[in-house]
């Protein structure tokens, strides 16, 4: 046994899994073993996810972690997976656990390996932080997590680690108990889950008690209790109190389904459209949109054109986090039209308060909503000079027209649902005929074309929309501007998003969006990280894709087990497209058949992997000719579909195959530079940066194949270009392009020296490390070209991630990564580690065999192999020379 170390402050967590030994009765035996060995396989997984370990176990689990909210999110972790375990294997009962989480010091020490194999545990831990755990574990509920004083504030600051659980998680405080054998009392607290944990004071047991002062105890309390109920009962009947809700800024609401009493079928979807429309110019109340409502609909295995009513409306308050639901009505009281709203608490789906406006004939409709949910926010708590503010009259921002806001209104259930374009496009025309002003429509038709990818139609839209102006809220008007600047130059797009976000932090569409072109535009995958995370919230109806985002820029940043455990959290919450960077992260660690599962799977189960994904795939993979096959297919296929701007990137994959696999020297490229100047025009009219990024690819290969002239022509055709200035990729590729230059004109360390600074940057290229590598080869610097070969061979998260503005560097990023094998080996050699060398040889083979590998590889490859048979020592007596 190994002597104890010092004292050290750990995280320990004690677990009980709830009547385990009645659960066995019930179970019998054999049944049994298979529920514990799948409890097993959980603990095992969530062990290595929260970075856990177990040191001893029976019916509960004992565990250490280096900070608590690793162990608080195994114990959370731990609690939803017995649940699931149990639906799964169809218990009666739910399987739960409690828990203890406490921070203290501990003694550690490790058993000797005979007492290992004699049954003795590995690692041993003591000290008063282990009772007192156990005590925290003893007192707590079925599904109850009860933490120290020392655990709580930890766990409670590092809680947005967890990320959106985090924030809906619920933290109780219990205040004093007494534990047997603790002398002093402790503070205990209480945090779950809302619907999993019990959220309610502990049990007293005969080894954990309150703290109670005197005045407290029972028999004291009976008789304050008779004092104060008849106080109680006096000032009740003098005024019954009022229901309230604690309703914040930034808080969420949900719109029900509005009821029309009136028997106008003019009223039934466009009062609800308009009520959303009115309210959702609050910068104090967030609205719940319908497609999140629907999506949450799907999750709860209803209909998606089910009625929101009180009940299906505060059960999708709870399940999102969502404060208030809002039913409103449209009636006729009396002979006027009545548009009332009930505020109510999902929790106790009781109506907290309601509104009502007047108005004489259907007319009067719109303005009465307008005075209702101007009530409304005042009645939630903002302020009433921002309601004035920030309100423009229904009529102004929508239309007064009912019949084209009944249009508008069936429009936007179509593009939500049947996704028809043909028919959501005529009744968005049809209400733009009702209302040539209907400024609100044109905006509708932009967003409608952008999702389908026309660009210039969705261009069209949002400047007819902008001009008028007059008849845009504040928060739409700048939106639209913001989605027309994303067509431009980056740093006024970014500069106009982060004034857009400052006004409308909850706008989480755009967060998402302005994360996609941190990643795209300046290859930042830090920075899209941070903006990707502030849209991964449940209120969001875009969740999982922002989530699938999230795993992209964490696999960017070569975290790929957080990556893992992004995609996977994606395709939970319902997003089952985009595919190729979840399957990468397979391809990264060599499982390319679990690669290719995983893509099919988010294809739809279509054969084989598609357009530039195939490419990717084959160079990866070292098939050429299906890689040129591919190219070619995806040409063929841009060209049908009538895509310019694809038609080009596929013809760009289709001339770099060629080069890379060392084909015909000019195979391609003056076609690629000479033709896409030609159409210069119509491709810029799509996407700025096209042309530029087209020419300077062609420069690229030519560098690879040491044409000098090639390089200095797509030097010439850049020189001046806005788009170098104002793209920070592109504007990389063009300086890889002047470094190439340099060392192709014997200016090895000029290139050197420009390349180091951007290599120092997260935010440089891929090719900025493969131009540097060959820079410090030709300056004589092994060492430092071995640095750039060892980054290339291990950075392979950023190498498939990597997508700048036309994404034509993603074929080169993998040829460069997988023959960068060579490089090393090379490198190695002349520093003398022949054993290294080897090594790197053999990787490239793994990956590339010798017959898959370019004609230009394959020679230096076995070159380089006869050098290093050569260098082999010399056998001994008795033994034979090894193969090569």
């Amino acid at each position: 046994m190994h002597a104890a170390s010092a004292p050290q402050v750990r995280t320990l967590l004690l677990t009980d899994l709830v009547d385990s030994t009645q659960l066995v009765e019930r179970l019998g035996d054999v049944a049994a073993v298979e529920l514990f060995r799948a409890h097993d396989r959980i603990v095992l997984e969530l062990q290595q996810r929260w970075r856990g370990r177990l040191i001893d176990r029976s019916d509960g689990l004992l565990l250490i972690f280096e900070r608590p909210i690793d162990g608080l999110g195994f114990a959370l972790d731990y609690a939803r997976e017995l649940r699931d375990l149990g639906r799964r294997m169809g218990l009666k009962l739910p399987l739960q656990v409690r828990a203890g989480l406490h921070v203290g010091e501990v003694l550690l020490w490790e058993n000797s390996s005979d007492a290992v194999r004699m049954g003795s545990k590995q690692l041993e831990v003591e000290g008063l932080a282990k009772p007192l755990a156990g005590r925290l574990m003893t007192l707590a509920r079925p599904g109850q997590i009860l933490l120290s004083a020392t655990a709580e504030p930890l766990a409670h600051r590092a809680a947005r680690e967890l990320g959106e659980r985090g924030e809906l998680l619920v933290w109780k405080a219990y205040g004093r108990w007494r534990f047997k054998g603790i002398p002093e009392a402790q503070e205990v607290f209480e945090v779950g889950e809302p619907g999993l944990a019990p959220l309610r004071m502990p049990a007293h047991t005969p080894k954990a008690w309150r703290d109670l002062p005197l005045w407290r105890r029972p028999v004291a309390l009976a008789a304050e209790a008779m004092l104060l109920a008849c106080m109680v009962a006096g000032v009740w009947f003098l005024g019954r109190p009022q229901p309230a809700i604690a309703f914040n800024e930034r808080d969420w609401v949900v719109v029900g389904d509005l009821r029309n009493l009136t028997g106008d079928p003019r009223l039934d979807d466009s009062l609800e459209q308009a009520f959303r429309i009115s309210l959702q110019q609050s910068r104090y109340v967030n609205v719940l949109s319908d497609l999140k409502v629907r999506e949450t609909l799907g999750r709860m295995q209803r209909k998606p054109d089910a009625r929101v009513d009180r009940a299906l409306g505060s059960e999708i308050a709870l399940r999102d986090g969502v404060r208030a639901l809002l039913l409103p009505t449209v009636a006729e009281v009396g002979g006027r039209l009545r548009v009332s709203a009930e505020v109510i608490d999902p929790r106790t789906q009781t109506t907290v308060y309601a509104v009502t406006a007047d108005g004489r004939g259907v007319e009067s409709a719109l303005r009465s909503i307008d005075a209702v949910t101007d009530q409304l926010r005042a009645k939630l708590g903002e302020a009433l000079q921002n309601v004035q503010n920030t309100s423009v009259p229904l009529p102004n921002v929508a239309t007064p027209n009912l019949d084209a806001l009944k249009a508008f209104a069936v429009a936007r259930n179509v593009a939500r649902t049947t996704r028809d374009r043909d028919q959501a496009l005529g009744l968005y025309r049809r209400a733009l005929q009702l209302d040539p002003q209907f400024a609100l429509a044109h905006a509708d038709m932009a967003r409608l074309y952008a999702q389908m990818t026309e660009v210039a139609h969705a261009k069209e839209e949002w400047r007819s929309a902008l001009a008028i102006p007059q008849r845009l809220s504040p928060q739409e008007r700048l939106g639209i501007e913001l989605m027309l600047m994303q067509f431009g130059a980056p740093d006024p797009y970014f500069r106009k998003a982060q004034e857009y976000l400052a006004l409308y932090p909850d706008d989480f569409s755009i967060s998402a969006r302005l994360s996609t072109n941190l990643w795209h535009q300046r290859n930042d995958f830090r920075a899209a990280e941070a903006m990707v995370r502030r849209a991964v919230k449940p209120q969001y109806d875009q969740s999982g894709s922002a989530r699938y985002s999230l795993g992209i820029y964490l696999f960017g940043q070569e975290k790929a087990d957080a990556a893992l455990a992004e995609f996977r959290r994606a395709r939970e919450n319902g997003f089952q497209s985009a595919g190729e960077l979840y399957a990468r992260v397979y391809d990264a660690r060599g499982l390319h058949a679990k690669a290719d599962t995983i893509y099919r799977a988010s294809t739809g189960g279509r054969d084989g992997w598609q357009r530039d994904g195939a490419v990717v795939t084959w160079i990866d993979r070292g098939e050429w000719a299906r890689a040129a096959a591919a190219a070619q297919d995806w040409e063929k296929q841009a060209d049908a579909a009538g895509d310019l701007l694809d038609g080009w990137v596929a013809r760009a994959a289709v001339a770099g195959v060629a080069v890379l696999q060392g084909g015909a020297e000019a195979h391609g490229l003056p076609d690629l530079a000479v033709a896409a100047q030609a159409k210069k025009a119509e491709l810029e009219a799509i996407y700025p940066p096209a042309v530029t990024d087209l020419q300077l690819y062609a420069g690229l290969l030519a560098a690879y194949r040491e044409n000098l002239p090639g390089v200095t022509d797509a030097l010439r055709r850049s020189e001046g270009s806005a788009v170098v200035r104002d793209y920070p990729t592109v504007g990389q590729l063009r300086q890889v392009l002047l470094a190439e230059q340099e060392r192709l004109s014997g200016q090895p360390q000029a290139a050197v020296r420009r390349l180091l600074p951007l290599a120092g940057k997260d935010t440089a290229l891929v090719v900025v490390h493969w131009a540097l590598l060959r820079a410090q080869r030709a300056a004589g610097n092994a060492a430092g070209a071995l640095a750039q070969a060892t980054w290339l061979a291990t950075h392979r998260g950023r190498v498939y991630s990597e997508a700048t503005t036309t994404e034509l560097l993603r074929p080169f990023n993998v040829f460069a990564a997988n023959a960068s094998s060579l490089d090393a080996a090379e490198l190695l050699v002349q520093l003398g580690r022949h054993d290294d060398a080897r090594r790197e040889l053999a990787a490239l083979s793994a990956r590339w065999p010798d017959a898959a590998q370019p004609e230009g590889l394959r020679l230096r490859a076995a070159l380089l192999g006869k050098q290093l048979v050569s260098r082999l020592p010399a056998p001994t007596a008795g033994t034979s020379a090894p193969a090569h």
